[in-house]
């Protein structure tokens, strides 16, 4: 080395190669994005659990008239082995040049619909969709100026963009649809508060389906989805699930158990201390009401379950006013302050919480 080089730490270099990576932090989502809207992990998949197809099958199955689109799609499929979503191994092709075959990895599997259609493919559409990737943009001048980014892009809440944009709507209803009766499922593994429940109020419950799969689970339960007027407009008929409208920060249905679930994230302090309000009137004197939802640790820390609730964080200070994530002591002072005698974390779910609220 010369006198005029200078040595590079390997602590200096691992910084600079982290900062590196960080302008493609998008790349990999939306690469997965375009996979998951041609349907490459579901050709694959038909194709057989030990299949390995090459690019060229895999594009033979799309409907492009490109020409180039195996050589591109093999590009992404390459790129997508690379960060350990598929498995790659290579054989030798014409004239010498390596071909390379495609096999889907562990994690892929996530992305598959199961026998109900569902999967976690439409989750990971909403957070990229257009609408709600172009509030991002104003980030910094809503931190500077005032207002909720998505509402200064959009001029309006997500939920009023929701209920005026079909195409949105579907986006988001079907992500947040599909996560939904995987966190349920996972949730009647693991949890055993709505055994001897008789009835339970669901808190925007949207349609009903998360009521209806507690239903379908608990028939002796009856059960209410309690939603605004225009959401319970469209909602299908279920067994045992009374669809009921109205406005949760006036008033919400009584009931021995309330369960909300991805609610109070939606929202500031002062309107989930009303809502919460609302609920400990509605309920019985034994009564309790069941969340669903986030707790982020006191110090930041940097696993990945931590890290999924501060995207959430995140995600919610850029779409809704006053929305945020919380700690178990940001739930308990609001539950105290809404009249409910203490707070448990019952169960993990995934990226959540069961938490459960004591009227007494």
């Amino acid at each position: 080395m010369s006198q005029n080089q200078t040595k590079i730490s390997s602590e200096e270099e691992e910084g600079i190669v982290r900062a590196l990576h960080l302008p493609c932090g998008l790349f990999l989502p939306m690469v997965l994005k375009a996979a998951i809207e041609l349907d490459l992990f579901e050709i694959m998949a038909k194709a057989g659990p030990a299949a390995q197809l090459s690019s060229d099958e895999i594009a033979a199955a799309i409907p492009s008239r490109n020409h180039h689109a195996p050589a591109m799609i093999d590009r992404m499929m390459r790129y997508l082995a690379s960060q350990s979503f598929l498995d790659c191994s290579t054989t030798g092709g014409e004239n010498g040049i390596v071909k390379r075959l495609y096999s889907l990895a562990p994690i892929c599997m996530n992305f598959l619909r199961n026998e109900n259609g569902t999967s976690l493919g439409s989750l990971l559409l909403v957070p990229l969709d257009k609408v709600m990737l172009e509030a991002w943009y104003n980030l910094k001048d809503a931190i500077l100026e005032g207002e909720v980014p998505f509402e200064r892009t959009h001029g309006m809440s997500i939920f009023d963009c929701a209920r005026t944009d079909d195409r949105f709507n579907k986006v988001l209803n079907n992500g947040m649809q599909s996560y939904a009766k995987i966190a349920m499922n996972k949730i009647f593994e693991v949890y055993n508060g709505f055994e001897g429940v008789k009835e339970i109020v669901d808190v925007g419950g949207g349609l009903g389906g998360t009521l209806n799969l507690i239903v379908s689970k608990y028939p002796n339960v009856k059960g209410i989805n309690f939603d605004l007027p225009h959401v319970i407009k469209n909602a299908p008929t279920y067994s045992g699930v009374e669809h009921i409208g109205g406005d949760m920060f006036e008033s919400v249905p009584k009931g021995e158990v309330i369960f909300m679930k991805w609610i109070l994230h939606d929202w500031s302090d002062e309107h989930c201390l009303k809502l919460l309000k609302n609920c400990w009137k509605a309920l019985s004197e034994t009564g309790k009401v069941i969340l669903v939802g986030v707790v982020l640790p006191e110090y930041p820390e940097n696993d990945r379950i931590s890290q999924i609730g501060f995207n959430s964080d995140m995600a919610m200070m850029t779409t809704n006013i006053g929305g945020k994530e919380r700690t178990k002591e940001e739930y308990e002072n609001l539950a105290k302050r809404a009249g409910f005698t203490h707070l448990k974390l019952v169960s993990k779910v995934y990226r959540d919480w069961i938490i459960e609220l004591y009227k007494n």
